[in-house]
């Protein structure tokens, strides 16, 4: 090949690679009730996941999560497994339980030190910890007082992010309060299909309320320590779009957005519910006496970041039924749309402005057991989206797949496999996928 020949077709090279900004975080996340196990161990007082999952036809198989993935005895070889990856940032949970079983009281000594070891082996790794403070994990010694129906929850869970602020602070760089109100809001208590299995939309609402109250508290309580780290949210959103070109389409579209993202940036980020949200709840709905005077302003209070979870696109027909206009995945409610990640990021700038953004978590769940070459076109199109959008000016810092590890995947038991990192579940046995593989080239060249 002649010179000019190999440099036009370097040149080609370089104008198609998508280089990610410097210091741009590259991570990974999973949750402790999926992956942890040890669900009895050193003083693990029971979360309602322990007990949902153990009530007959709640879970696919009748899976639990009493070993998960084991992680909590086979920490220092999943913290390899991190490194060898390549990974600057690492998201995860605290199992709320572990810490205080009863959820208030004496520290369990035992189950904060699992916490301590996994921060500080990450930070000798070079990895940078993000630290979810709730992943659903009620502790089951509270919702028999109420849970997050019960006002008072939303204290309790002030006091335990302040005993993980007081123990971690000075070395948890990043701090997200909730992780996806709007599933628990949705799913635990509407559905009834994850715990804690309840079917009455009017609490789950108040529910919501009090769960953003907590977020509120959480901060304050922060900002009340010695710890230096940022903290935000992690909100599940997705782009709402009419399935067709009619008004009522559009109208529904709207809705829709109310209920998807609006009810829930809106009080952090501009310290109101949306009006349209708002009027569409009855009179006497319980919601309107759950919101008290100086709530809104505890729910708004300084966020540092923000945790997008991103898993697809909604689009409404004008009767607001929901219609998939895009590919699904094995998790039926999935719809893939990548450009829906721009569109989705764009918009936070555009209506919040310039707030710190990091993705918790985006991913989809494969049958394709080692050679998941469909994750890794999943994972290509969405970093293009995202990148495209820090083109756009979106302050985009870090990025977090869902999952590490193949886990307990809620309802759906063992039944669907969302990590880069096949587990064996009878052996335990780890092994890297072959989107594990790409995502480290990922890294390692800080871009596509």
């Amino acid at each position: 090949m002649l010179p000019s020949a190999m440099h036009s077709s370097e040149t080609r090279q370089d104008a198609a690679r998508l280089t990610f900004p410097a210091g741009f975080g590259w991570g990974a996340a999973t949750s402790a009730y999926q992956i942890e196990g040890a669900a009895k161990e050193d003083g693990r007082g029971p979360s309602v996941w322990d007990v949902f999952s153990h009530e007959p036809g709640r879970v696919r198989n009748g899976d639990t999560g009493d070993v998960a993935a084991d992680h909590y005895h086979r920490l220092g070889e999943d913290l390899d497994l991190m490194r060898d990856l390549g990974l600057t940032s690492y998201r995860f949970s605290i199992a709320w339980p572990r810490v205080l079983p009863t959820g208030r009281g004496a520290v369990n000594a035992k189950g904060l030190d699992f916490y301590q070891r996994l921060v500080d082996g990450l930070l000798k790794r070079g990895i940078a910890p993000v630290a979810t403070l709730f992943h659903w994990d009620t502790p089951q010694a509270l919702q028999d007082l109420g849970g997050w129906e019960n006002r008072d929850c939303a204290n309790w869970f002030a006091d335990y992010a302040h005993t993980m602020f007081t123990a971690l602070g000075d070395r948890v760089p990043t701090w997200l309060t909730l992780n996806e109100p709007k599933t628990v809001v949705d799913v635990g208590y509407t559905a009834g299909t994850h715990a804690p299995g309840k079917q009455d939309r009017q609490l789950a609402n108040v529910v919501g309320h009090h769960l953003l109250l907590g977020h509120g508290l959480a901060v304050q309580a922060l900002r009340g320590t010695a710890a230096k780290g940022r903290i935000g949210a992690a909100l599940s959103l997705s782009p709402t779009y009419p399935a067709d070109d009619t008004e009522a389409a559009r109208r529904q579209a709207e809705i829709a957005d109310g209920e998807e993202n609006r009810r829930w940036l809106d009080p952090l980020f501009k310290g109101r519910y949306p009006q349209d949200w708002l009027a569409a709840q009855a009179p006497d709905a319980p919601v309107r006496t759950a919101i008290r005077d100086g709530d809104l302003a505890i729910i708004s209070a300084q966020n540092d970041v923000l945790g997008v979870n991103y898993y697809g696109t909604t689009h409404v027909t004008g009767t607001g039924a929901r219609v998939m206009l895009h590919p699904t995945s094995q998790a039926t409610w999935q719809e893939i749309s990548p450009d829906g990640l721009h569109d989705l990021l764009t918009r936070i700038k555009r209506d919040h402005g310039d707030i710190p953004l990091t993705i918790t978590e985006n991913g989809l769940p494969t049958t394709n057991p080692l050679k998941d070459t469909d994750r890794i076109t999943f994972l290509r199109d969405h970093l293009t989206a995202a990148h495209r959008a820090i083109q756009d000016g979106v302050k985009l810092e870090s990025y977090h797949l869902w999952s590490l590890l193949d886990n307990f995947e809620w309802a759906e038991g063992y039944t669907q496999r969302w990590g880069i990192v096949n587990v064996d579940f009878a052996t335990q046995q780890r092994k890297r996928k072959a989107s594990a593989d790409w995502y480290r080239g990922v890294i390692a060249a800080n871009g596509l």
